[in-house]
């Protein structure tokens, strides 16, 4: 079995295409083993190679990176539990795989999943666009319906546009009904208005959005952190003392901070993203009835995981960066 291993923290040179990985067999009762077809780029891929979260989650070395796939259950635990009776062999699905979330990493051409992190993929997407939504998805999912519970003309910020998690957060605030704003880079205004449909883009390198958009926001959520956190306090609709009502700042770096809370008088959250069946079935529920668009804006075979991780980290893509396996890449070639 092929997989994308790293036997220590490093850069890019650390990441080895091990053509020889023990394979995987019988999955534990919690588990499947699936066949992956694809699977998505995340941030969190290179930052876990360079060593971003050692002291929280260490490895064991060697390890195969990888969190989001899309592929084909192989095999089942033997004692599946009733909630998980209805995945089975041959079925298409979608989840994470990776060591975060109790599997044995995506970069590989097989994996082990647990049973509750993976769901039935969209029956509209492409095994590709499958592989780069689950940790988008999820987080737009349970920022802006759970923990927001975004309405019909209430009026969102969303950092980030372009990205990942920023191309399905616009989606998900039209189809709540809300009034969506975002900042991007200049080349992706277009983009995010006309595909996407959001009512404002800012070009944050040219415009200050503070300055631009009017102070009654009724949400922000912040992929960005740093100084466009403290200064997305402004735009929220002002509540009185501490969380009485004013609008709800979510945010997936920053951890809330009382004193911006009690000066404006709104709530603020930590998004810590946890994609489990439940949401990932509402999701591709959601993806399917609204023909919900996952961009892809780039492929790379599995023996180019390297090149991927380091796209993902320098270029910034629009939407997902995804790694094809091998059997994948020869059948859309014939």
């Amino acid at each position: 079995m092929k997989s994308a291993q790293i036997k220590t923290y490093g850069d890019s040179d650390v990441l080895e295409i091990n053509p020889n990985a023990p394979s995987l067999h019988d999955p534990s009762e919690s588990m499947v083993l699936v066949t992956v077809k694809a699977a998505g780029v995340n941030p969190s891929d290179w930052k876990l190679r360079e060593g971003f979260f050692k002291q929280m989650a260490p490895l064991q070395f060697p390890a195969t990176l990888g969190m989001d796939f899309s592929g084909v259950i192989e095999k089942v635990g033997e004692r599946f539990s009733s909630s998980t009776s209805d995945l089975k062999q041959g079925d298409e699905v979608y989840g994470q795989a990776g060591g975060f979330a109790g599997g044995s990493g995506a970069f590989a051409e097989m994996a082990l999943a647990k049973a509750d992190k993976i769901a039935h993929k969209p029956k509209t997407l492409t095994l590709e666009q499958a592989a780069g939504l689950p940790l988008v998805g999820v987080s737009a999912w349970q920022a802006l319906v759970e923990i927001m519970q975004l309405s019909k003309g209430q009026k969102i910020l969303i950092h980030g546009g372009a990205g990942g998690i920023g191309s399905i957060s616009i989606q998900l605030a039209k189809h709540l009904g809300a009034h969506a704003a975002t900042t991007v880079s200049t080349k992706d205004i277009q983009f995010v208005k006309e595909e996407l449909g959001a009512d404002e883009a800012i070009d944050y390198k040219s415009q200050s959005f503070e300055d631009v958009l009017s102070h009654d926001f009724d949400a922000v959520f912040d992929t960005i952190g740093g100084e466009t956190y403290t200064r997305s306090f402004k735009v929220l609709k002002r509540g009185g003392s501490g969380d009485s009502g004013g609008g709800v700042i979510v945010s997936m770096l920053e951890q809330p901070v009382q004193e911006l809370m009690d000066q404006f008088g709104v709530k603020a959250a930590f998004l810590f993203t946890q994609a489990n069946r439940e949401r990932l079935t509402k999701l591709a529920e959601w993806v399917d009835q609204n023909n919900i668009r996952v961009n892809v804006e780039r492929t790379f075979p599995l023996d180019e995981a390297r090149a991927a991780l380091d796209y993902q980290r320098d270029v910034h893509p629009r939407g997902k960066i995804v790694l094809t396996m091998q059997q994948l890449v020869r059948s859309s070639r014939q």
